[in-house]
Formats: structure tokens, sequence, C-alpha cells
């Protein structure tokens, strides 16, 4: 049976969900604030009184467009921020984000915490983007591979390694196709200790493959099995296309993963605002864990 749960990332120095309602957000993120788009703050906010560094205006149409608008300087080349051991640069993208997830942080930590004790745990981190998940785990000893099909964000991952000071450890950084390299390695005989998996709903790879989420989701869970054996510790699976369900990718691991010890468990990851304690759903997760 498949258990249904929320992962909630909480405030930390750098980053914080300040407000959020009638369709936007408030953000901190280090010494900036920001205003994005949030169609799931259906509440009214906390204040009205929403003073910030800039917006993210989204376009008229569903293409997924925008601009953002700023109100006082902020640095074009970004500005550090940390996790944990991790540092990185955040800067304003134009796509809205602001270079990596926050609400990935309570991830971050629950794999750490099941690769813990490993002598060199093997990790994988597949739809890697700007690597602070691969930091986070090579930071506790993890061996890393970190796969995304965008030279962009695998040269931004390396720069945010040296900015760590990790740029020495044992990571492989590879600008792949995730769903090719995953077939490859599967061949191959390899195996890992823990898969992260944050797909896009659409994408492309280096060579103009098509990465469409609900034709190629289930045989990269296939191929991913082939990674695991009973002495693995987790796959963890985040899917951010809102018309998929929990209890369906969660289903769908089930299907592949469920001959392995160990559960399935999902739900939904959210942030705690900090005004009131409420809190905003940001996406849908699945994992598989040994324990």
């Amino acid at each position: 049976m498949v258990e249904l749960q929320t992962l909630i990332a909480e405030p930390w120095p750098d980053y914080g969900l300040v407000d959020s309602g009638n369709g936007r957000k408030l953000e901190r993120y280090g010494a900036y604030r920001f205003i994005r788009p949030e169609p799931q703050a259906m509440w009214s906010p906390a204040s009205n009184d929403w003073a910030s560094h800039g917006e993210f205006i989204p376009a008229s149409d569903e293409d997924g467009g925008g601009r953002w608008h700023f109100d006082r300087p902020v640095p074009r080349d970004g500005w550090p921020l940390a996790w944990e051991e991790a540092r990185f640069q955040a800067s304003c993208t134009p796509f809205r984000h602001l270079g990596f997830f926050p609400d990935m942080a309570p991830i971050w930590t629950w794999g750490r915490e099941r690769l813990a004790g490993l002598d060199a745990p093997q990790f994988l981190n597949l739809f890697g983007y700007t690597g602070v998940g691969t930091l986070a785990f090579s930071a506790m000893g993890a061996q890393a591979v970190h796969v995304d099909a965008s030279k962009k964000s695998v040269t931004q991952a390396r720069a945010n390694a040296a900015l760590s000071g990790m740029d020495s450890r044992p990571i492989r950084w590879l600008i792949d196709d995730a769903a090719k390299f995953v077939a490859r390695e599967a061949r191959r005989g390899r195996r890992y200790d823990g898969i992260l998996l944050d797909p896009p709903k659409y994408g492309r790879g280096p060579e103009g493959e098509i990465w469409k989420l609900e034709e190629d989701l289930a045989p990269l869970i296939a191929n991913c099995r082939a990674l695991l054996d009973e002495n693995s510790r987790f796959l963890f699976l985040t899917v951010y296309a809102v018309r998929m369900s929990a209890l369906a990718i969660g289903e769908l691991l089930r299907a592949h993963l469920g001959d392995l010890p160990g559960r399935i468990e999902c739900g939904e990851l959210a942030v705690r605002e900090e005004a009131r304690g409420l809190l905003l759903p940001t996406a849908i997760w699945a994992r598989w864990t040994r324990d």
C-alpha cells in the first residue's frame, strides 16, 4: 500500500517564503526579495505591503513566457547563497526561477540521512540542473554522477562546486540525455546507492532528443530499477506537472520497484510561509526507500 505524506521545506538563513496570496508569492533570497506568480496561492496575503527588488510578470499566453521587472538594483551576474555546505549563485533567470529550487531542501536532508554510514556511497542525480543537490550529497562523502542535457546548467553546476570548494570532489559532470544515459548504465551493469530524479514536463536532450514526461517517465523508471539492488538505499522522484497525481507516480514506482525490500511512499512538496506558517504546495513526489 502506497503511503501519502507531505514534505515541508522550512525557512533557512538564505531562503524563505515571506508571504503568499492572490496568485503570487513573496520570497527572500539572501538580501533580495522577489515576487513570482503562484497559482496555488488562492488565499489572501497576510500583508498588502510587499516591498521587493523585482517581480516576474508572466506573459498573457500559456507558453510560460514573461519578464522580470526590477524596482531596485539586483546583481546582473547573480549573488552567492548557501544551503548547509553547498554554496551557489542565485540569479533571475528568464524562466522565472532563481537558479535553484528551495523546496528540494527536505529531500536533500532525507537522502543524506539514508546514505549516512556508507563508505563512499554511489549517488546519481538526473536532471541535476545547477547542482545544488549534487553538492549536498557530495559534501557528505558521496561519489556523485550529475546528468543534465543543458550545457549552461552543467557549467553553472561546476561553478557552484568551485564556489563551495568542492571542485576536486569525485563528481562526474555529464551533459547528456538522462534517458539514454540511464539505459547505457543499465547495460553496463552499474549500480547506485541513491538516485534523485527531477524531470521536466517537456525538454530536449543535447542532440535534440525530445523528452515528454507522460510518455518517457515509465521507461526511465524501468531502467533506473536496473541500477538498484537490495543493498541500495533510495530512489526519489519529483514532478512539477500539475496534471499528474502523487498516487499515480507512487503506483508507477511500485510497479517497477515493488520487488525490492523497503517501502513506496508518495505525497506533496510544500514550503512553509513565514508570515502565518501555512503550507504552499509546489510539486508531487514518490520514493522507494529500503529502510
